[in-house]
């Protein structure tokens, strides 16, 4: 016992006078533990450890909360109490970079960017948070938000299919957790009067209706779809399990492009896209190539919507290509959507008219 009351004491001593680099350290712990032990978003195991995180997280908002209120007498639980918000943090660390990871893969450089943004941004300020993360408001509005999240993804991965009806199942079981951990604060007085209850409440529901309104209006990306590749093509083929994709000689100071931009045809000529979209195993989805071309005097104009069906479980995607005729030179761009308009990835390009008397060389890229 007395080796026990010697090593907390200890503790507490290297907790006092190193307290100012541990968010830092909680915070670079939780992000190089993702980094390194993330594999792929449709792992079981990862996606275990990660509810484990969840789950862990809603403990400690209630262990904090018993605290903070002194609605404990236990002293062990008592002694370790000063290291519950670190660890919290560590948690809430670990689930914002194993996010960023995820929706990374599934973002584009275009408005769905947003919502990479918002996780990058806390994912950030969580460094900071641990004398915050003793207030009852951002606990819940940040469980909320991460709960969200990762149902969003995990829904998908578990069901072996998406779309809106996946979505709404991942608030509704997110919400339930939260208005559970809620409930267990009421039942231990620690939301005590109707207001504090009224103002938990309202920033939760602020919270969902947000997310809500981000997936509603394409802002979140398409998880856990990720496009892995995309390029135009003047030609495409198939030799067994490889395609060979014919594209425009670059020049030599563009040797990493391995596709045709400017892509240069003749009149009546097919113009390619190709694509390789990962998914989850087993997870079928229909994907749509949005073609459109850039009109001077009216913007972007919709030229035909092209659908095919993917098969999860790829490591390198599932390819698919499309093609159009009869396309008039100037700027293009094809969007890779999903049936709800979600945009998966964008390629942009330029159509001109292939002089007759000049040779254009082709070279072949293999995607295996």
């Amino acid at each position: 016992m007395t080796t026990t009351s010697s090593l907390i004491e200890k503790l507490k001593l290297l907790y006092t006078e190193y307290r100012k680099f541990l968010p830092p350290l909680f915070f670079i712990g939780g992000f190089l533990w993702d980094y390194f032990t993330l594999t792929r978003i449709d792992n079981l195991t990862d996606n275990l450890i990660l509810l484990g995180y969840l789950i862990a997280s809603g403990i400690l908002i209630i262990l904090i909360n018993l605290v903070v209120s002194e609605k404990i007498t236990n002293q062990v639980i008592l002694k370790f109490s000063p290291w519950y918000p670190l660890i919290l943090q560590f948690f809430f660390g670990g689930l914002f970079s194993s996010y960023v990871v995820f929706y990374f893969h599934s973002a584009s450089l275009t408005k769905t960017a947003i919502f990479l943004t918002i996780l990058v941004s806390l994912l950030i300020i969580n460094e900071f948070w641990e004398k915050k993360l003793h207030n009852l408001y951002l606990q819940l509005a940040v469980f909320q938000f991460l709960s969200f999240s990762f149902f969003i993804f995990f829904i998908p991965v578990i069901l072996k299919k998406m779309g809106h009806s996946t979505f709404i199942s991942a608030g509704l079981i997110s919400l339930s957790i939260t208005l559970l951990l809620i409930y267990i604060l009421y039942k231990f007085s620690i939301l005590n009067t109707k207001l504090l209850l009224i103002k938990t409440l309202s920033i939760v529901f602020s919270v969902f209706l947000g997310i809500n309104i981000l997936y509603f209006t394409n802002i979140i990306p398409p998880v856990p779809l990720s496009l892995k590749f995309i390029g135009i093509y003047n030609n495409i083929t198939r030799t067994g399990n490889v395609f060979l994709l014919h594209y425009e000689n670059p020049p030599w100071y563009k040797f990493w492009k391995k596709h045709s931009d400017p892509i240069h045809i003749s009149p009546g000529e097919k113009v390619f896209c190709f694509s390789a979209i990962f998914a989850p195993t087993q997870l079928t989805k229909r994907i749509y190539h949005h073609w459109h071309y850039n009109s001077p005097e009216r913007g972007w104009i919709s030229a035909g919507r092209i659908g095919f069906e993917i098969i999860g479980g790829r490591e390198r995607g599932f390819r698919g290509y499309t093609y159009k005729t009869g396309i008039s030179p100037g700027l293009w761009r094809v969007d890779v959507e999903t049936e709800e308009g979600h945009l998966v990835g964008r390629i942009q390009f330029r159509v001109a008219i292939k002089d007759p008397k000049k040779e254009i060389p082709l070279k072949v890229y293999q995607y295996k």
